[in-house]
Formats: C-alpha cells, structure tokens, sequence
C-alpha cells in the first residue's frame, strides 16, 4: 500500500527532503519539471506545436518557468510563457526559474487582467498558475481567466493539479476549474482525483517521481491509502501441495428471486472462479434448474434450511443480490444476523438495513457492507460531495465495526478504524450489470479462503477491477459473467 498525503503534508515531505538530503529547494523544482517534460514529450511529440505555459508567482509558476525552457532545450520551437501577474508575492524558485528564462530568447507576457488571454495563440496549454496550495473557491481575476481559458477549448496539461481543482475536502456542484485532459502530479495523486467529481477538471492523470523521500512519505500518519499490485501479490498465497477443497473454505451465499435469479447465479459463479473450495448457493427451488446447468459444481440448500443451519459450517456467508425486500427476505435477513457470523452484504439485503436500522446496529463485527452510491445514501443518509460521503463512510465503518466497500470508478475500502483504501483498478467498460453481484461472491470467496474482511475486500476489489481492464483491452463493454469466467486467469498472474 502507498501512503497518500493531503497537500499539506506533501508540503512537509518537500521541505524534509530539502533539509536531509542533498537536494536544493531548486533542484527539486528543476527534478519536477523533467519529470514533466519527460511525459508530455510523449504526449505531445511535434516539436512544431504552439505551446502556451501559463504560471503563477508560486512554486507552481517556477515549475511553469523550468518546463518552458526545458521543453525549448528538447527542441520545441514554439514556446510562449504568460506570467499570471495577479499576486504581489513570488517565490524564490519562481525568482530564480524567471531570471533563468530571461536570459534566453522567449516570448514573455505580463498578463495583468483576465482578459490577456481572450486571444491566446497556441494549441496546448500548461496549467502551472496556482497548483495544490488553494484552499477556496476561485474568485476575482482567477475566475474570469479560468473562465475564459475553459471558453477556449485548447488541450490543457496541468502540472501537479489543475488551477481550481482542491487537492482534499468537500467539492462543490459549481466548482470553477481549468478543464485539463492531463495532470502530471508528483510522486502521490492528489486525493481528489478519485471522486467523480474529478471529472469535471480531468480527464486523465498519471504520477511521476522527482525525488522526494519516500520513507518519509510512508512515515506520515496518514488515514488514505493507495492499493498496488505489490500489496495484494504479498497477500495473495499460492496453492501448495496436498491441500484440497476443504483447505479453501465453504461460502454459502443466500440470493436470488424467480426474476432476479442471474445475480445469485452471478455471486455464485464468481464465488467458484476466485478460488472457494466449496460453494452451496440458498436460492428459491424455482431456480434449481438453472443452477445446475450453469453452475453444476455449485451446491445448494433450500431456503427452509436456513432456519436450523449452523454457522461453524460456513467459513464465509454472502447475502442480498436479487434476494428482494418482501417479508421473507426481511426474515432470512433476521435469521444470519442472528447467528452473529461476519456477512458479506450486498444490493437488496442493503436496503432491508436501510429501513431496519435495529438490524443494521446488531450486524456481527467484521461483516463487509458493498453500497454503491445510492445504496449507501439510503442507508446513511443523502450527501452532497463524495467527500463528505467518504467522511460519512468512515464514521459508520467505526461506529459498526464493520468494512465498507464503497463502490466507484476507484472504489473505496473503509475498514473498522475508518482507514481507506482506494482501489485503482477497474474501467467504464464493465458499466454493466451484474457487476456488483460478481464482486460480492468474490469476496465471500475470498474470506471463506481465510483472508481477514479487510483482506478479502481489497484482495476482491483489486482483482476484480484488473480481471476488468485486461478484458477491456479486446472489447468496448465486458459483460459481468465474462468477468466472472476471467477471474482465475487473472489470479493466476497475480500469485508469486
């Protein structure tokens, strides 16, 4: 797992670096703008492009500077620098990067007012005005050039993050921002970017390293955590020899209506393919039928069953995909909870907690909650940013002592001391249904294996969006029983 820092704690791990290594504060500067350069001269490789780099008076304006005139050492020909003169202060990086570009033949504009930019000549734009010290909302004379920029349509690289865009905290629904197609942020993602709301201000985003320290970046407290192949392959433990099904633990996963009988199908499918020993499904006999064909290595148990089973027989119990919201379902709900065995809890067994909070405040410890966005809004509450939902999420996950899996494009992982982890893996292709089914089998499965909840839901979440990507890599959607079929591939090259 990777520490991820607020911008004021990457600040401090700067300035750490700068007093205990052998690095000046403007060599840092210099290391971040190659870093840079090093990217976008992939992006953008005619040296014939008009380029337009836009810099404030801060450290973010001083890499501005730097790139400028590197970007004219690789051979770019067409480079103009726009000094964004709204502050009186500057920064000695900024100071000293400008007197640099003085010295060289470059076009320099002193941009006093917004209305500077109305005519800009230039094909791309480099975002390097404010970067992650704003801590507000965009006012004034920023605005209107925002504004403005964003009228323009060019294709914007910002450098660390986008002028307007917070790096942390709440977003708001009329947030001003330049809209970038790519930020080139230094050595973390800003914490932001994971939100939806990212969409507006980015397309893209990718990291680089400059050199600042890394036992120090993983040394501070922090409470947000990236998750990265290197942690779930140190999980994941290969099969040895003379182990066998019992080795892998029994899910029971209890789902499933006459109509809505795939997402059981799909949970259980999914529970097979990540790797359970044994997988029984409680679904009603009418799907019986369907079961067998698809799924003949699956068990199943009848729901009358459910009243006398014992919990010491089921290292994982999986309940809700399809299972609907009647009176039935509301009573087998009642009676796992009652064995007071961790469950893994998803779609319709959800919204039975939202409307019976008793029982959602008797859910056995360590039991995984899986909402997406509108599931966990009606258990916890309507949000207005994804910030807050996530501070809501941490709060729960605490007062529950349970996980939360709060789904995403990048997915939230809460465990019971309100500790993220944000999965980066997954795609827009696998916007199909049946999705979430999958990945609540798999996190049965992975927790009847005997990996810990939180093991489960980060090891089910990685590889679920992996197994994802590598199938988006043939095909413009992926359909969640294709996903399924794939996941053992997946997990395979994954293992050590």
């Amino acid at each position: 797992m990777k520490n991820l820092l607020t911008s004021e704690q990457m600040h401090a791990a700067d300035a750490y670096t700068i007093k205990e290594t052998p690095i000046a504060a403007i060599e840092l500067i210099e290391a971040a703008s190659t870093a840079f350069v090093n990217v976008f001269a992939e992006e953008v490789p005619d040296k014939e492009t008009a380029i337009a780099v836009l810099c404030g008076k801060g450290n973010n304006g001083a890499d501005g500077l730097a790139i400028a005139r590197l970007l004219k050492d690789s051979g770019y020909t067409k480079i103009s620098v726009h000094l964004i003169l709204f502050s009186t202060k500057q920064t000695d990086g900024y100071k000293i990067n400008l007197g640099r570009l003085e010295d060289l033949w470059f076009p320099i504009n002193k941009i006093t007012a917004a209305g500077g930019v109305r005519d800009l000549k230039a094909d791309v734009v480099i975002d390097a005005i404010l970067g992650s010290g704003l801590n507000k909302p965009l006012t004034g004379q920023y605005l209107e050039l925002v504004n403005l920029l964003n009228e323009l349509e060019r294709k914007v690289y910002a450098v660390d993050v986008p002028t307007g865009f917070p790096s942390e905290g709440p977003i708001s629904a009329n947030n001003v921002c330049i809209k970038t197609d790519l930020v080139i942020c230094f050595e973390r993602p800003k914490l932001t970017f994971f939100f939806p709301e990212s969409a507006a201000a980015l397309r893209r985003f990718c990291v680089v390293p400059i050199g600042v320290d890394q036992h120090f970046i993983e040394s501070v407290a922090s409470s947000y955590h990236l998750v990265d192949s290197a942690a779930i392959t140190e999980l994941i433990a290969p099969r040895k020899i003379f182990t066998h099904k019992g080795t892998y633990g029994h899910a029971l996963i209890v789902a499933g209506q006459q109509d809505t009988m795939g997402a059981a199908l799909l949970a259980a499918m999914s529970c097979l393919h990540s790797g359970a020993g044994l997988t029984t499904v409680s679904i009603p006999e009418t799907g019986l039928t369907a079961l067998n064909s698809l799924l003949p290595e699956v068990m199943y148990l009848n729901r009358e069953s459910l009243a006398d089973i014992k919990a010491e027989k089921y290292k994982s119990i999986g309940v809700g995909p399809g299972l609907g919201t009647d009176k039935e379902s509301v009573k087998l709900l009642e009676r796992l909870i009652q064995l007071q065995h961790p469950l893994i809890i998803d779609a319709d067994a959800l919204n039975i907690l939202s409307d019976r909070k008793d029982l959602l405040e008797d859910l056995p410890a360590d039991s995984v909650l899986t909402p997406h966005m509108k599931e966990f809004d009606h258990l916890f509450g309507a949000h207005e940013s994804w910030w807050d939902r996530l501070q809501t999420a941490r709060s729960k996950a605490k007062e529950l002592s349970c996980i939360i899996i709060l789904k995403n494009q990048y997915t939230f992982i809460v465990n019971q001391e309100g500790n993220v982890y944000i999965n980066p893996t997954g795609n827009p292709a696998m916007a199909q249904g049946g999705m979430g089914d999958v990945l609540t089998g798999m996190v049965c499965s992975f927790v009847a294996q005997a990996y810990t909840s939180l093991e489960a839901a980060y090891i089910a979440c990685y590889l679920h969006g992996m197994t994802g990507d590598e199938l988006a890599a043939h095909s413009v959607s992926v359909t969640a029983s294709d996903l399924a079929k794939h996941l053992s591939i997946t997990l395979k090259g994954l293992i050590k």
